[in-house]
């Protein structure tokens, strides 16, 4: 995989996220603070990584992919900066996620958790509220702290 085709990868699944979000929320407009490629097969895996590495350093390892701080990537919910790659999982058939940053993460929570795929991810340093929705095929998650902020990264919009 060339490094255009993961970024015309990337900027699709922030599209489709973008548009899983509008669908299901009033956050629409929401900015994106972080993109993950769900990758299919071992060998994708390996090109995809080739493909992160030429774009920019490894900002987080992960048990199940390294996270790569790209330089600036425009798409339709702001500019991109960090981008994963996750290993091949049976449970995630889906191409990837977006994640994106609200204005108001307690409101958001309280009226969104609960409701039909709404779920919610409570981790050491943040929480997500993630977004599923089968007749899409990426996810949508909600992070607070943004992941930016967790590896205290200075990313500007």
């Amino acid at each position: 995989m060339t490094t255009d085709e993961l970024k015309n990868l990337a900027t699709k699944i922030v599209a489709e996220s973008q548009q899983l979000s509008a669908t299901h929320t009033t956050e629409g407009k929401s900015l994106v603070n972080y993109a993950c490629v769900f990758t299919q097969s071992e060998n994708e895996f390996q090109s995809m990584l080739e493909a992160a590495n030429q774009l920019g350093p490894v900002a987080q390892e992960t048990a199940t992919g390294p996270v790569f701080h790209i330089p600036p990537l425009s798409t339709v919910s702001g500019t991109l900066r960090l981008l994963k790659i996750r290993r091949p999982d049976p449970k995630r058939p889906e191409r990837g996620d977006a994640d994106f940053t609200v204005s108001n993460y307690e409101s958001f929570k309280k009226e969104y958790l609960g409701k039909p795929g709404f779920g919610i991810i409570k981790r050491t340093e943040m929480e997500m509220i993630e977004l599923i929705d089968p007749s899409y095929n990426v996810l949508a998650y909600y992070s607070h702290p943004t992941l930016a902020e967790v590896l205290k990264l200075n990313i500007d919009q």
